[in-house]
């Protein structure tokens, strides 16, 4: 049979959260040092990069942690609680502004919804944090209503081939039925591959190469005008 659904990674897949992430930490720092941390930006981004690699992306208080760890003397006379919140502020306000999806990534996702296929994400992170990037990027006016599911809220991390199957299950797909579109070999790719899946590599902001063990995937492209051709061309879709 042919393909009835195309997933979708989100970060480093349907918008540059690399990028983003590195614009939105500037800014935070910068807003930080205005309101009174007496240190040369350079510095405290070099320390909040060693909080992140720490604690992970998925913390929820950097910023006072990296206060800790500092110990800026502007704390004898400024309540460090007004540093964390122009940091939070200035993060925040970078979202509003900047959070966008790839260019070709929402006319992709209505040519395949107008072809009658199945739109969804699988994605690795915490559920609030990864259900905002749906709603801002706008996404969720492209997706299919059954068809979003997040790690956290699964109980099911990636690279566990589990939470590709219980989509498919969901969903009520055969693994040859499904694409997968990711950034990462080892947890986009291996894993729906494992399956039976037909996988996508999405090289365009990929921080990633493939490892001993990573499966091939059936197709590498670096925007989605390239896996639309594919599509069109190599499945039939008339998108």
């Amino acid at each position: 049979m042919g393909l009835r659904a195309v997933l979708f990674d989100i970060d480093d897949t349907l918008f540059s959260t690399t990028q983003f992430a590195k614009v939105a930490r500037r800014n935070a720092v910068r807003a930080m040092v205005q309101i009174g941390l007496d240190l040369p930006e350079e510095v405290v981004l070099k320390e909040l990069e060693e909080v992140l690699a720490e604690f992970s992306s998925n913390y929820d208080h950097h910023f006072d942690q990296l206060l800790r760890r500092l110990r800026p003397k502007a704390l004898e006379n400024l309540n460090p609680a007004l540093i964390v919140a122009a940091g939070v502020a200035a993060y925040h306000d970078t979202k509003f502004r900047e959070l966008k999806p790839f260019e070709d990534a929402i006319p992709l996702l209505a040519a395949l919804r107008a072809a009658g296929v199945i739109t969804g994400v699988i994605t690795h992170g915490w559920t609030t944090k990864q259900a905002e990037k749906i709603v801002r990027l706008g996404l969720v006016p492209h997706l299919s209503s059954r068809a979003v599911f997040i790690s956290d809220q699964l109980g099911i991390s990636k690279p566990n081939p589990k939470i590709y199957a219980l989509a498919l299950r969901d969903l009520g797909l055969a693994a040859n039925e499904a694409m997968y579109v990711g950034d990462s070999p080892s947890h986009d790719i291996t894993p729906p591959k494992s399956l039976g899946m037909k996988a996508v590599w999405a090289k365009r902001a990929s921080r990633f190469h493939p490892g001993v063990g990573d499966a091939i995937p059936d197709h590498v492209v670096e925007s989605f005008d390239e896996l639309r051709t594919i599509l069109r061309e190599q499945h039939g879709l008339a998108v």
